[in-house]
């Protein structure tokens, strides 16, 4: 097996785990391991692991130190609202709200590393647009405002689309001190989160048994999800890598239908087809390009 076709099966695998992360985050919630404690628990089990890997590339810190601190800030507030999103809202709404990434993507790459937008692009906004105006309720959005899950499903999909630029701009540093970095600020933020009380979360501390199950999937799960999905970006075309990220968004839905027992509504449907027609077309310009 070559390099390539690894690269391919490591982030279809690493996808679906993305894509079904909402079943232990769900899981734990319920037993007692609320939302800021169980997001600051896993990000500082993943650091710690993966604090000696980076620290042998420690030099990249005081050679590239904004775009280290980016990834710490813009990368740890992702992946916290992503969370906070999974655990407590519906994960189809959340899923496809997410995945407004070719409206950001777009933006970011026209008014923040100056790419040229063509016009198909801007079709692929204009789809997203309409998907999330008609997922939000249409016009009823002037009468009741968007719910803050809804808030931190867009919001986490903002900060990932910029935290992927700030990935792809410092292309040379290892992947270890990237992650390291993205660990921490996830790990960090969400602590300071909780201690001034940012979640409301109030109640008895989680037994032992639970925290070492939070352990445990944060360090499996997780991780390889981390890592694997990282590394095979690496390694293939970025057009390539779209196609299969896609592949989360398809267990997500699946695994909410028949396992978590969510109904899709026609505007959840409708939403959502707009949404993905707007991923296919940036795709496809990543293909063609």
């Amino acid at each position: 097996m070559n390099r390539t076709h690894l690269a391919t099966l490591v982030l279809l695998f690493s996808s679906t785990l993305w894509g079904l992360v909402w079943i232990p985050l769900k899981a734990l919630e319920a037993r007692g391991m609320h939302g800021l404690l169980l997001i600051a628990l896993c990000y500082s089990a993943m650091a710690i692991v993966i604090s000696p890997l980076a620290w042998r590339h420690r030099d990249y810190v005081f050679t590239h130190p904004l775009p280290l601190l980016g990834i710490f800030l813009v990368g740890g507030v992702a992946n916290i609202c992503f969370s906070l999103a999974m655990i407590y809202g519906e994960v189809v709404r959340v899923m496809v709200l997410f995945y407004l990434l070719p409206v950001w993507g777009a933006l970011g790459g026209k008014f923040i590393l100056g790419e040229r937008t063509n016009i198909w692009r801007w079709l692929g906004v204009a789809l997203a647009i309409m998907g999330a105006f008609i997922l939000l309720g249409g016009f009823d959005i002037l009468a009741m405002p968007p719910s803050w899950l809804d808030l931190l499903a867009l919001l986490a999909g903002i900060f990932f689309a910029i935290t992927i630029m700030l990935f792809r701009a410092v292309k040379t540093l290892p992947v270890s001190v990237k992650l390291n970095s993205l660990f921490l600020g996830g790990a960090l933020i969400s602590a300071v989160a909780l201690l001034v009380g940012a979640g409301g979360e109030k109640g008895e501390f989680p037994s032992l048994t639970i925290i070492l199950w939070t352990l445990l999937y944060a360090l499996t799960w997780l991780l390889l999800a981390n890592i694997g999905s990282q590394w095979a970006m690496t390694q293939l075309p970025a057009g390539r890598t779209s196609i299969l990220m896609v592949m989360e968004l398809v267990a997500a839905v699946l695994s909410a239908i028949w396992i978590g027992g969510e109904i899709l509504t026609p505007q959840v449907v409708i939403g959502g087809l707009l949404i993905v027609s707007a991923t296919a077309v940036e795709i496809w310009q990543g293909v063609t390009s």
